[in-house]
């Protein structure tokens, strides 16, 4: 026990506590503890520290006393010596806590690296310890005398990222740790070449790629070879819905629904306020088996649960301000039956929703508004949990999977957030916020997060300059940076589906009509210059209508396509 190690002023406390009278009071729990377990001092060898008092009665003085010093292999050493230029801290109070500063003193220590330790005592006895990183470089050796391009493949494929690696030395021989090489392209429009040394290439042929360090280069001849893809859409069936323009669809089982957005034609107003349900179980000839009818201007989105028992569909443009959603059930997913409506908080309109388990992440219209969660663990009786508002722009979209939500947040970019995974300590009822990265031209519209990879496909929905795919590189969640895009000239992307088995990505592009596009391995720079795209469809309609792709779905090896103008379309990849 540390009661008899007590301060003064602990025991001074225990014994006011004690003489009340109160045999029930409990016994001080005597307490201290670093912020942080570990901390690198870096070339000025010091850092600021906090230390609190996590018990329950007042500790002091408090002495802080250099432990032992320790190389890469564990050994310990002598040569450095820890501590608090500021010494000791006369007492901390309960939940106290205190800033300080820790050094280090390193004397003849060889170049290498080290853990010290510095301890937090209270009359000698240890009660909190943090190990103190640090580095004794190595002299300078010298100017760079030679540099030699180690590693990397002297062939190489359109579009496949490679890194190529590349040693400084100095004039007597040593290898120069973290020499600085700066990497370049012959011709400099080949591809692209990234400080680490990776590099994509554009363009089949014969290019040059030099590493450079001071005045000293070394180059190698590389050929790149075409990636020769190839293949092409076949229509296998299609469905108009009775005049009706259409928006998202969802599939599951032998059923596909689509939602509708209003429309005139001829002077004549069409209405979206309509679900329609079709049997596609001959994929061939979709028949529209029954539609769910809303008050609503717009059916936006539509989303099945992954057990299949119920649906979520969006209301919005609603003159009566009651917009919000619908919750199906699906016993019968050829007609789906009405469970309930949900309208508080989402009055102003719900763009898209997505369902995980027996929660809605519902995107709420207008700026600032975010996104609602809604449990529907009981489906007639919808409540609302938690909400997302962090920003003044408006919420677009919603894409879950893995305990992780993806915001499209369009000028904000895209926004991620722990609902589950572990990371923050989110969970579905609630979410809390992880990172956010800006794609590059705002406008941040849709995403498909694919963890095997550690990317994110982003949609950009830019009608003028175009818009652009944007790849994120989330594999560090907290830190994700944009690594790559993908751009076709006219109309810019709408949704996306990515066949994961395959590395294939089927996006929706307007009157671009729907990409296929090779997304394996590793992803960096312009991806439409790298031999990428596998082929492209405007599947045929009517006369005289143009393609509006509003959406794909990969489903049983077939691609469901949502056309705004044209319906329902089902197309076989054959490649």
């Amino acid at each position: 026990s540390l009661t008899h190690k007590l301060p003064m002023l602990a025991l001074l406390a225990l014994a006011t506590a004690t003489c009340d009278g109160d045999a029930t009071t409990a016994p001080p729990v005597v307490g201290l503890a670093f912020d942080v377990a570990r901390v690198e001092l870096g070339e000025g060898r010091s850092a600021s520290l906090g230390i609190r008092n996590t018990g329950t009665a007042a500790v002091g003085p408090i002495q802080f006393v250099p432990g032992p010093v320790v190389d890469a292999q564990g050994v310990e050493v002598g040569g450095a010596t820890p501590s608090v230029p500021s010494g000791s801290i006369a007492t901390l109070g309960p939940g106290d806590s205190r800033q300080i500063t820790a050094q280090l003193t390193a004397g003849s220590l060889p170049p290498g690296r080290y853990d010290a330790e510095l301890n937090a005592t209270v009359e000698s006895v240890t009660m909190a310890t943090v190990t103190l990183g640090f580095d004794i470089p190595a002299a300078p050796l010298g100017p760079v005398a030679s540099l030699m391009i180690t590693a990397g493949p002297a062939q190489v494929r359109q579009g496949d990222l490679v890194t190529y690696t590349a040693e400084a030395c100095y004039e007597a021989g040593a290898l120069i740790v973290g020499a600085t090489v700066d990497w370049l392209l012959l011709p400099a429009t080949a591809g692209l070449v990234r400080a680490d040394g990776s590099f994509v290439a554009y363009d089949p042929g014969d290019i040059s790629i030099v590493a450079q360090s001071g005045v000293f280069a070394d180059t190698i001849s590389v050929t790149v070879s075409a990636r020769n893809l190839a293949g092409q859409f076949n229509l296998v069936g299609s469905a108009s819905p009775n005049g009706r323009a259409t928006s998202d669809i969802w599939v599951h089982g032998t059923n596909a629904y689509t939602g509708t957005l209003q429309i005139v034609v001829n002077g004549v107003v069409v209405p979206g306020n309509a679900l329609m349900v079709w049997d596609i179980s001959d994929p061939a000839q979709p028949v529209l088996t029954d539609s769910v009818l809303v008050d609503a201007p717009r059916v936006n989105d539509v989303k099945v649960r992954a057990d299949g028992t119920l649906a979520v569909l969006t209301h919005e443009q609603s003159n009566d301000a009651l917009n919000g959603v619908t919750i199906l059930d699906m016993t019968d997913p050829s007609h789906p039956t009405f469970v309930s409506r949900f309208t508080s908080g989402l009055e102003s309109g719900v763009h898209n929703v997505w369902i995980e388990e027996n929660f809605v992440y519902v995107v709420v219209d207008g700026t600032g508004n975010g996104m609602k969660v809604l449990d529907i663990s009981d489906p007639a009786n919808p409540t609302s949990v938690a909400s997302f508002s962090k920003y003044s722009s408006f919420l677009h979209d919603i894409y879950g999977r893995d305990g992780l939500l993806f915001l499209s947040y369009w000028d904000e970019g895209l926004v991620i957030l722990d609902a589950g995974h572990g990371i923050r300590g989110g969970t579905p009822a609630s979410p809390v916020f992880v990172s956010q990265v800006r794609t590059s031209g705002g406008q941040t519209h849709n995403a498909w997060y694919w963890p095997a990879s550690g990317h994110v496909f982003v949609g950009e929905e830019d009608f003028v300059s175009p818009g652009i795919m944007h790849v994120v590189d989330v594999r560090d969640l907290e830190n994700p940076v944009e690594v790559a895009t993908f751009q076709v000239p006219g109309q810019p992307p709408h949704n996306f589906w990515l066949d994961e088995d395959r590395g294939i990505l089927y996006a929706a592009w307007y009157q671009n009509g729907v990409r296929a596009l090779d997304v394996s391995g590793g992803l960096a720079g312009e991806l439409d210059r790298q031999g990428r795209e596998i082929t492209f469809s405007r599947y045929p309609g009517p006369p005289g209508t143009l393609t509006r792709t509003w959406a794909p779905q990969l489903h049983g090896g077939l691609v469901y396509i949502a056309d705004i103008d044209r319906g329902l379309f089902v197309l076989q990849p054959q490649f």
